[in-house]
Order: structure tokens, then sequence, then C-alpha cells
């Protein structure tokens, strides 16, 4: 297995330039516009398996998007590892934020980045960190080191709510047979600190729509005497939270995983420094529910903010008018225990309660996603700890974050299989932003971890 050390680095080049051709393609699941270009990633990721040596390779058709599948199977009594991925990206809106084209990739140093980093739309989530387990199990092949049996399931879809996989993963159970899932669509603390994603919040994401008059009215003949949509959304979202940044919504706290002392203890341990988190968004200040830190507030609570919101006249210059409707987008994200039907369920009620008899109310939930929380104990976790270990020389801090990925929830429902989170990003990273980056030196140590997981995770499994 050292032969990696030796591997990579007569491989980088090539190993950039192919992850540089990958993110060349717009991959924008949201936008029906890119379809061909979705198309053209699922071959292009094919053909990478394919490359690096997988035995069977196919690009599987679902109602939305197609799943990229490969296989290699050295002997079926030993371990098999599930790998996910996704191949669509973010829209890479607003554009005049990047300081590069978002699909012309170019390789630039920075402060964190010393040696360059990958800016481009997918370079961190996921293309980059998916493409890193191919690479590994490249070198596994092609040096006849692989340990056990790998598969690879990369879907085209995760960025709009993942709504074809499951009907993929009840149509392909056996296929997907698997121990243990091995996924990269997280990141570590710094390049110093590495760490394991332990727990991920779920989600609920609705729309909401307020109508007032039936048309749009001059504020000036109108004003005052009508319901105005904006101005009563804005009151209805402000009323969402309390004094203390607490969620306002009746029973929305009650099967909230209370975490122990000793666990928030453990957690206040991963370095962290509030002025420079500060700095490096350029707020004067933090904000959350009261008697939590800024840390556990993005990772242990649940939370509740609005993603959009929008209504009247928003163009060039003036336009006296009320508008007829008012919309914004609400996403909950949500902690061990909290169902997201149950809250999409409870907002709604709350919603439509506290609506003046005045305006309408429309409530239209979109997609959600169970929490996830994995064992430290686990032989996932200790094989992905050790493989830490050998490669960054220290022991990775289990780390529970802010984000959602609503299938790993699934997976374990539909496959009955656990997952590991060998995340290698950084938050930097601004990932879903203008000028998503991804380290050269986190993409090649990737490359080098992932396959001393596969050989400690069989060591183990024996």
């Amino acid at each position: 297995m050292d032969t990696i050390k030796n591997y990579i680095p007569e491989n980088k080049e090539r190993f950039l330039n192919e992850l540089i051709e990958l993110l060349r393609l717009p991959s924008i699941s949201a936008d029906p516009a890119y379809a061909k270009d979705i198309i053209r990633t699922a071959e292009l990721v094919e053909k990478a398996l394919q490359e690096a040596g997988c035995d069977t390779t196919e690009i599987c058709e679902t109602k939305g998007y197609p799943v990229v599948y490969g296989e290699k199977i050295i002997d079926p009594k030993l371990p098999t590892i599930l790998v996910y991925g996704h191949y669509d990206v973010q829209p890479p809106d607003p554009m005049d934020l990047w300081t590069s084209p978002p699909f012309e990739p170019v390789i630039k140093k920075t402060d964190l980045h010393p040696e360059g980093a990958i800016f481009a739309r997918g370079a961190c989530d996921d293309k980059g960190q998916m493409y890193m387990h191919v690479k590994a199990a490249e070198f596994m092949i092609k040096n006849n080191t692989l340990p056990c049996n790998v598969k690879f399931m990369i879907e085209g879809e995760e960025e709009v709510g993942s709504d074809s996989l499951a009907d993929f993963l009840e149509d392909n159970k056996e296929k997907l047979a698997n121990d243990i899932i091995l996924i990269s669509d997280t990141g570590m603390i710094a390049n110093d600190v590495p760490s394991i994603t332990t727990g991920l919040r779920g989600l609920s994401y609705v729309e909401v729509e307020v109508t007032g008059p039936n048309r749009d009215l001059h504020s000036g003949i109108y004003g005052g005497a009508v319901p105005n949509p904006i101005n009563v959304l804005s009151k209805m979202i402000a009323s969402l939270h309390d004094e203390n940044n607490h969620i306002t919504i009746p029973d929305f706290y009650d099967k909230v995983e209370v975490v122990s002392e000793a666990e928030r203890a453990e957690m206040a341990k991963a370095p962290f420094n509030l002025e420079e988190y500060k700095a490096a968004l350029d707020i004067g200040d933090v904000q959350g529910e009261k008697g939590y830190s800024t840390s556990e507030r993005y990772s242990i609570r649940p939370t509740l903010d609005v993603n959009g919101i929008w209504g009247g006249y928003t163009g060039e210059g003036a336009k006296t008018v009320i508008a007829s409707k008012a919309y914004a987008k609400i996403s909950m994200r949500l902690v061990p225990h909290q169902d997201p039907d149950e809250i999409t369920e409870l907002f709604t009620k709350h919603f439509e309660a506290i609506a003046p008899k005045s305006v309408k109310v429309k409530v239209t939930p979109h997609h959600g996603g169970l929490p996830y929380v994995t064992n430290i104990e686990s032989t996932g976790y200790k094989a992905a700890a050790k493989a830490y270990e050998t490669t960054f020389g220290k022991t990775p801090i289990p780390e529970r974050t802010g984000g959602s990925i609503p299938i790993v929830a699934l997976f374990e429902q539909v496959l009955g299989s656990k997952t590991i989170l060998m995340g290698f990003g950084l938050d930097s990273d601004a990932i879903h932003s203008p000028n998503e980056h991804f380290g050269v030196w986190n993409y090649l140590k990737g490359i080098e971890t992932i396959p001393y997981f596969y050989k400690y995770f069989t060591e183990m499994s024996s």
C-alpha cells in the first residue's frame, strides 16, 4: 500500500487534468437547459470508472437523471464497499461574484492552499471529492492492492433532492448489496486537523405564498386600505423566532435530541476561533439560539432560515405598486429524532394559523431528509480513523456538521447499510457559493488516504 506515495506524484498532472475536464461540464441539475451536459457528465464518469479498472460499468436510467454504476468484484466472500457520490452541481449564480468563470477551471494559490486550489463549480461539491475515490480505486486495481470488493453509485440529482434515488435503491437492492457505504461529500476542520463527520442534520424545505388582492394595485390609491402581502409575509417570518432566537412553532422541539454535557465538552475540543470566523465572513457579530456556542448552533441544534424572498416590483427605477402575492423559500435543518414530514406538517399548521384573515396562505413542501449519526465505536469509523492516522499522523476528531445529506438515512432504511463520511474539503472552500474551490493538496491527500480505509476495514471485518 505504501506504493501510493510514489503513484500519486507520478500521476499528479493526469489526476488534475482529468478532474479539470470533468469540471468543465456544467452539470446543473436544477436547470433543464443543462440536461445534455448532465448526460455528457454521466458518460465521462462511466469512462473514468472503466479506465480505473472496473469490470462492469453502466449508465442506469431513472425517472430523472441517470445513475452511473461500476464494480470490481475480486471475491464475493470478501467485504464490499459501496462508494456514493454525485456528478451534478449547484447553479453558479451570482455570476458577477466569480473571479474566474465557474466552468473554466483554474488553479490558483491561496493562503490556505499554498500548493494551489482548483476554482470551479463542483470542485469540492462533489466532483473533486467523488473523483478521489475513482483515482484511489485505480491505484489499488492497477497495483493489485485492492483488498476487497468495490461498487460505485454516482448520481446526478443530489443537488435537487435525489428524487429518483429511492426508487433506484428499491429496484437494485441486490446489485447494491454492501457491507459499508463510503461518501466524501463533507469536509474536515483543517488540513492539519483531520476530522470525520459523525452527524448530519436533516431537512424540511418549503415554499410559502401569501396572496392579498386579486391583482397588483396602485400604492397611492390603495395603500393603507388593503393588505400588502409583502408586509404581511415579512411580519409572519419575523414571528418564527423569539427574542432568544428560539423557533416559535408549537411542538417543534418535542423530539430534539438533547446532547449530553460530556459530548458537548468533547465537541468543544475542536479548534474554533470566533474572531477568525467573523472576519472570514465579514460580519460584525454572530447570532443564534441562546445558550449554545456558535459551533453547536450549526451542528446539534435545529434551525429555520429564509433562503429567498420576493414579490412586487424589483426592476430598475420605481414602480409604486402593492403586489398581489409575496413568496419565500424556507429551510429547517433538523437534528436526530426530528422527522421531516412531521416538521413540515407542524410548520404548515402554524404558518396558516398566524396568517391574518386579510390574506390567503399556501405552503408547498419541497424535498426533505432525516438526520444521521454515526457510531464512533463501529468498525467503519475505526477503519476511517486509522486511515487518517496513517496519512495525517494525527487521530481525527469526530465532528457533527450542519449540512444535510438526506440519502444517508435512506441508505440505511433501504439497503440496511451504515455510512462513513470521509470528507477532505474545508469550510472555506465556498461550496454552493461563488468561487468554489478545492485544494490540490486536499484532492491528492484524499486519494492517498482512501486506500487505507479499504485495507483497515477489510482487516477489521475479518
